[in-house]
């Protein structure tokens, strides 16, 4: 069977992600079109296409372990020069983020791997091109503000012509977290079970 190329992310919504996405082809960015606008939880992993039904088990379980939990975006920032990427900072949320990715990566699971870099949330606006583009799109995105009550996570699979495509949602198995909530709720457990 082979193997596929996978990743796990929590899908920005509509209009936010589109108007995301066009601005980030706009800056240059070739591969926009083809990486839904997201937060990621698990990075594109090489994984043995017949180990897809334990990954989805594995997601299952920890979606059903979740509960759902605000999210604001606000501001940019940059990983440069460490990395070439300018993104949309994850201003409400990052620690229910930081949950859900070490448990998608858990080394009991299917899909248990070490990250390249320190886990930081983060939505990638700008990546591999021209340091000019770059400033633009920090400078531009700037005072970019959204926010949701986010409901689950997806898994996606990234097809021979390098467009990610949905493969399943994840949805918490909480009641919605009004987006409101802040830190108090992340220390008392309402956000994700512990």
């Amino acid at each position: 069977m082979g193997t596929v190329t996978i990743g796990v992310s929590i899908a920005v919504p509509e209009p936010h992600g589109s108007l995301l996405q066009e601005r980030r082809a706009g800056f240059g960015d070739a591969a926009a079109h083809g990486i839904p606008t997201h937060v990621t939880l698990l990075p594109p992993t090489e994984v043995a296409a017949a180990d897809l039904p334990a990954v989805d088990t594995h997601l299952t379980e920890i979606a059903a372990a979740g509960r759902p939990f605000p999210m604001r975006l606000s501001g940019t920032g940059t990983f440069r020069p460490l990395s070439p990427v300018v993104y949309v900072r994850v201003v409400q949320g990052a620690e229910a983020c930081a949950w859900l990715q070490q448990r998608v990566r858990d080394a009991s699971g299917p899909v248990a791997r070490e990250l390249q870099f320190p886990y930081h949330p983060h939505v990638t606006v700008a990546h591999g091109i021209d340091e000019a583009a770059m400033d633009r799109a920090f400078a531009e995105l700037a005072g970019f503000e959204a926010e949701w009550s986010c409901a689950g996570f997806a898994l996606y699979e990234q097809g021979a012509d390098d467009v990610w495509r949905k493969l399943r949602e994840y949805t918490f198995g909480g009641s919605v977290v009004p987006p409101q909530g802040g830190h108090a709720d992340i220390e008392r457990g309402t956000i994700a079970s512990r």
